[in-house]
């Protein structure tokens, strides 16, 4: 963490994203399954530094920060079957830089809308389906 950590930075706090949703580490992100599956394999990419704007990165930095997202959108692509994958890197609510990648299956229900506009009811894994989906995901990320 840098100097300009905020002390209520709820990823910072490790409050969230939950750690037991971990997936693995990338170049400078950490992925954790999103703990609303409604849409299958949604994940989220967190900074491992704090810091809360793309401009505030060295220009090696964004680059890796986005290979580790593209590496995770290629992924789901090989697990799920997949019509498109959305990357949104927002920090609304959590000003702390992380990326939602989500991917939007052929049987998505509204697959025009962003994801934050679709009504549904949030799907929480199981502990056993949880680590069926972690272990998925592990092994064709090649981690262990």
């Amino acid at each position: 963490m840098d100097d300009q950590t905020p002390r209520d930075c709820k990823i910072c706090a490790k409050a969230w994203p939950f750690a037991n949703h971990f997936i693995g580490t990338l170049g400078l992100t950490d992925a954790y399954l999103f703990e609303d599956q409604f849409f299958p394999g949604w994940t989220v990419l967190v900074f491992k530094d704090h810091w809360t704007e793309l401009f505030q990165l060295t220009q090696g930095e964004r680059g890796q920060l986005i290979e580790d997202v593209s590496r995770i959108g290629e992924t789901l692509t090989q697990v799920f079957p997949v019509r498109k994958i959305n990357s949104e890197l927002l920090g609304n609510q959590v000003p702390h830089i992380h990326w939602h990648v989500v991917p939007r299956l052929m049987a998505d229900p509204d697959p025009l809308k962003p994801v934050w506009s679709v009504s549904h009811e949030p799907i929480r894994l199981t502990f056993e389906g949880l680590d069926e989906r972690l272990r998925l995901l592990r092994g064709a990320l090649g981690i262990s």
